[in-house]
């Protein structure tokens, strides 16, 4: 299923896989592939912290499963490290269960071993705005098979916003505050085949920080035409905050993970298409 995103006032407002970056395709070399988005809803005491490890040999090549020698979640402000442990042997996602004052507060440290290899990655919480209302709007773009969802939002005063969009499906879109600070904003997002009546559609809207955001912009953009979504298939020459630290020369530097770590909060509404 593609995106397709209504281009009208929201166009300045709103990043959509519509752009086009050119990138360099690796071909051979394998690489770690780590999908560490934490979803934190503050609504629940504990949180569910996942991390999906794999390797990738090329850019169209299937991802498979990563066996981590270690991988551990800290806060520098102090405290014992989450040791995050496999699912299920050969599943590679690793989880582990974190209390929502170990998430928000400090600066939060993930460490990874990986084939005697040492990677490291920071951040901090992120917060975000509720989504005020979600519904089905009766629009259509170019062949009038489109399903659209509305979605409404107000955007928190006195800070910069930058936001992440979960369409379900595979489906994501990047937003920041710059036009709308402080205001409600109101937008349609278009799916390019009509979803079928009952379906139960979910919307997240994640609070991101700025490289994140840059980040996702370019996967996105990478991603377009695809069903997998952004965090699927690696993107050459977009690289992540996760740093490959086991030496410092050339080599390590080079043998760099792909993938991402934020901890985000993260509210979800639902709706049944109609």
């Amino acid at each position: 299923m593609k995106r397709v995103i209504l281009i009208l006032i929201i166009s300045i407002t709103l990043t959509s896989c519509q752009d086009v970056v050119d990138v360099d395709v690796p071909t051979d070399s394998p690489r770690l592939v780590i999908d560490a988005l934490m979803r934190v809803d503050e609504s629940e005491a504990d949180t569910e912290i996942q991390v999906k490890a794999s390797i990738s040999s090329s850019f169209f090549g299937t991802l498979v499963p990563a066996n981590l020698e270690r991988i551990t979640l800290s806060n520098e402000s102090g405290g014992a490290p989450l040791v995050l442990t496999e699912t299920a042997s050969g599943t590679g996602i690793y989880q582990a269960y974190a209390s929502l004052a170990f998430l928000k507060s400090g600066t939060l440290h993930l460490s990874i071993l990986h084939d005697g290899q040492s990677y490291s990655a920071f951040t901090e919480y992120v917060p975000s705005s509720p989504i005020d209302r979600l519904e089905q709007g009766d629009g259509t773009l170019f062949d009038g098979t489109e399903t659209e969802i509305v979605i409404t939002f107000t955007d928190a005063p006195d800070r910069t916003d930058f936001y992440l969009f979960d369409f379900d499906f595979g489906e994501y879109l990047v937003s920041e505050d710059t036009f709308y600070p402080g205001q409600p904003f109101k937008f349609s997002y278009f799916y390019d085949e009509e979803l079928k009546a009952s379906m139960e559609v979910s919307v997240s809207i994640l609070g991101v920080e700025k490289n994140f955001y840059n980040y996702m912009n370019q996967l996105i953009a990478q991603s377009s035409g695809g069903d997998q979504g952004p965090f699927q298939t690696p993107a050459a020459t977009v690289k992540g905050n996760i740093i490959n630290v086991t030496e410092t020369n050339t080599a390590a530097e080079n043998n760099y993970a792909l993938g991402y770590f934020a901890v985000c909060q993260s509210y979800q509404r639902s709706i049944i298409i109609e």
